[in-house]
């Protein structure tokens, strides 16, 4: 049986209405912060994709008003589940623009978890939009995917293994600087930005990294600014596989 739902958040960046459109409406810019390689046909009735992990979900743009509104719809399945999602902008002044997120649809029958989690999801997406917007304006991020199972790890374990790898103490609080160098990867020098019982993100000169872990499983959905990304996502999960192995 289906269960309808809607969340809706509000979110005041610093950035033009034209800088947070690049951001919300084009493969490029979704890819800088929120999650898998995206695209985006630039028209009403067009096709929007995510890739992640090798699984590619679809939608239809159902809204495309370029610098107020973009929305997606993906299809209706058979047991009657779908997604949409609404942005709507609005200039301020000062530079800053008040982005509108609706997200809405119908879940499955474990709903009331599903939703859960998307609830507790979105603070952390718009933050990360923030932190891209603030601290990485006018470039496009390379997206790095990564997974792996836990195990029989409980969260605090999970969490005490990726400080350890990461060179952060344990617990992480917000503020903590990383000085870690993953074997294989360019060294890492910057600050934890976000960090809950469920998600954890570190914020260099080139680049977004973001951790979730819950459901036995810990994935990372990077975001890479600099030079020479080609084997990044390899390299972590390389990195991620001998770390919770």
């Amino acid at each position: 049986m289906t269960h309808p739902f809607e969340i809706e958040l509000e979110t005041n960046l610093p950035a033009s209405p034209e800088q947070v459109w690049e951001a919300i409406a084009t493969g490029p810019g979704i890819d800088s912060w929120f999650m898998g390689r995206n695209e985006v046909e630039p028209r009403e009735g067009g096709s929007a994709a995510m890739e992640t992990g090798g699984h590619r979900e679809e939608a239809v743009v159902t809204a495309y008003e370029p610098g107020n509104r973009f929305a997606t719809r993906t299809a209706t399945a058979e047991d009657g589940r779908f997604m949409a999602f609404e942005y709507l902008i609005e200039g301020r002044g000062g530079g800053s623009t008040v982005l509108r997120v609706v997200h809405s649809g119908l879940l499955g029958d474990d709903w009331e978890d599903e939703y859960d989690a998307l609830r507790r999801g979105w603070p952390f997406h718009l933050h990360t939009l923030r932190e891209y917007l603030t601290h990485f304006p006018g470039r496009t991020g390379v997206p790095v995917f990564a997974r792996a199972p836990s195990g029989e790890r409980s969260a605090p374990e999970v969490r005490s293994a990726l400080a350890r790898g990461l060179s952060l103490p344990s617990p992480i609080p917000v503020g903590s600087q990383t000085h870690a160098a993953p074997a294989g990867l360019p060294p890492l020098d910057g600050a934890v930005v976000w960090s809950d019982d469920e998600r954890m993100e570190l914020r260099t000169a080139d680049g977004i990294y973001t951790f979730h872990h819950g459901s036995g499983m810990v994935l990372m959905f990077h975001h890479l600014f600099g030079p020479d990304t080609d084997s990044a996502e390899v390299a972590w999960q390389q990195w991620l596989t001998g770390l919770l192995g």
